[in-house]
């Protein structure tokens, strides 16, 4: 107790307490902000009209000028966006939060995903009309964003070895059929325009997208004004 007490005496002697304390009551500050941004990030599916891109390879919507730094360019006509949630709304990351955190943006969806689990349960599967097979969690604002499970969708597979077709017309509908079921295909195809055009906000794709062998390419291209 006395040594302790007289590294307080020096401190305050040389003017130093203030700056000690300060800078470790800031370290804990910046450790508590980080640890609750890792717990309530997740990610969001929004549509990039125009897009087509042929991959899932994760690009910087903007480049040039990132200030928009939690918003990636996804696959066709889909782009990804980082967001807090804290139970009662969700608020964009910026950049700066994303570099603390210490993310790759892969690392980061898988962290994203794990919170969205966690928080808003498994993906559970539906039957719907038609041969049409529905993917919901327990909140609609993140139904799509069980596209990027990497987890789930492999799992299918063994159901259906020709692969999946998918659609994700908006925030709260994400939608698969077999690829070798030509019917529910071909309903697919005609139903995701209006899938995609009966929400006037929350919009993600007008695209079809097929998942086989492990990885993602776009069956039908976005549709064009």
């Amino acid at each position: 107790m006395m040594n302790c007490l007289r590294f307080f005496r020096l401190c305050a002697t040389l003017g130093m307490l203030g700056v000690v304390c300060a800078g470790g009551w800031t370290a804990s500050a910046l450790a508590q902000e980080r640890a609750a941004n890792a717990a309530s990030l997740m990610l969001l599916l929004r549509e990039a009209p125009g897009a087509n891109k042929p991959d899932d390879i994760m690009v910087p919507a903007d480049p040039v000028s990132p200030s928009d730094g939690g918003w990636f360019d996804y696959l066709g006509d889909m782009q990804l966006r980082f967001v807090f949630d804290d139970g009662l709304s969700l608020r964009d990351a910026s950049p700066q939060e994303l570099r603390a955190l210490d993310l790759t943006p892969n690392q980061a969806v898988r962290v994203a995903l794990q919170n969205i689990r966690r928080v808003y349960g498994e993906p559970e599967i539906r039957r719907g009309n038609g041969g049409l097979m529905l993917i919901q969690g327990k909140s609609a604002d993140f139904s799509s964003s069980y596209l990027l499970d990497k987890e789930f969708w492999p799992s299918l597979l063994a159901q259906a070895p020709g692969g999946l077709v998918v659609a994700a017309p908006k925030r709260s509908s994400l939608l698969f059929v077999p690829a070798d079921d030509a019917r529910s295909v071909e309903r697919l195809r005609k139903l995701i325009a209006q899938l995609h055009s009966s929400s006037e906000r929350g919009k993600v794709s007008s695209a079809l997208y097929l998942f086989k062998d492990n990885r993602w390419s776009v069956l039908q291209a976005p549709a064009t004004e």
